[in-house]
């Protein structure tokens, strides 16, 4: 592991644009369980009569607001994890100049509150929200805070979770720009992440370098197509960088 770590840095220190892709496992590193989850998914059809994949659409939120919100509150808001180790180091890689952009489907801001500047959030942020109809923005406070259905003061429309719900398309442009971001890098790291995820693999391609770099808990089938596996906690692997 220590041979790899110091041929990572190497990586990096003579890299003149490196992007990191940052999934699920970052949140798994701060104890957030993703609602997908299938012990979790269980749990959640057990308190609310649906499963997670049901209620987390905008078809749900359109025709059931109310429990919509009680979900929402309850599974999403409530749990916000702190930023992760891999967050805090990512953010010293880039104070560095060693890290010119985070491309993630965290929906926390984990690693813009971990102090990274250059930061795509796929999926939006929960700390986003906004009235559809006269565009007034909102907390998270306000939207924990805002009654069984939280409304615009302004207009009493229906407030929206700035943030990409099941079966809805990424925004084009936020996919131009993950698109670009990816075909400059040098040096590509995946942290919390596979080669088969179903978000970042129609991402990947783009990617021509031969410096790709899995960063991840446990050993999986594709880690062999990477230039370069480390198996561990990401958090505790990216910190001994020493940047």
């Amino acid at each position: 592991m220590e041979d790899r770590i110091r041929r990572l840095r190497e990586m990096l220190d003579h890299s003149d644009y490196t992007v990191a892709l940052c999934g699920t496992g970052v949140m798994e590193e701060s104890g957030y369980v993703a609602i997908k989850k299938q012990a979790r998914a269980y749990e959640i059809e057990e308190l609310y009569g649906d499963p997670p994949e049901e209620i987390f659409t905008s078809a749900y939120f359109t025709a059931r607001p109310a429990k919509f919100f009680q979900f929402y509150r309850q599974e999403i808001l409530n749990k916000i994890p702190e930023p992760a180790g891999s967050s805090y180091a990512l953010a010293a890689m880039e104070r560095a100049g060693r890290l010119q952009c985070v491309i993630t489907t965290n929906k926390f801001e984990q690693e813009r509150r971990a102090g990274c500047e250059n930061v795509i959030e796929l999926h939006g942020s929960v700390f986003q929200n906004r009235c559809p109809h006269c565009g007034e923005y909102y907390t998270v406070e306000d939207m924990k805070q805002g009654g069984t259905i939280p409304k615009c003061r302004i207009c009493g429309s229906i407030i929206r979770p700035l943030v990409s719900l099941y079966g809805e398309m990424v925004d084009s442009r936020i996919m131009t720009r993950t698109t670009e971001e990816i075909g400059k890098a040098q040096v590509l790291l995946l942290i919390g992440t596979t080669l088969q995820s179903e978000i970042f693999s129609n991402y990947i391609r783009y990617y021509s370098g031969n410096q790709l770099v899995v960063i991840h808990r446990e050993e999986h089938y594709t880690d062999q197509k990477a230039d370069m596996a480390l198996i561990g906690d990401p958090g505790e692997i990216l910190a001994k960088l020493n940047y």
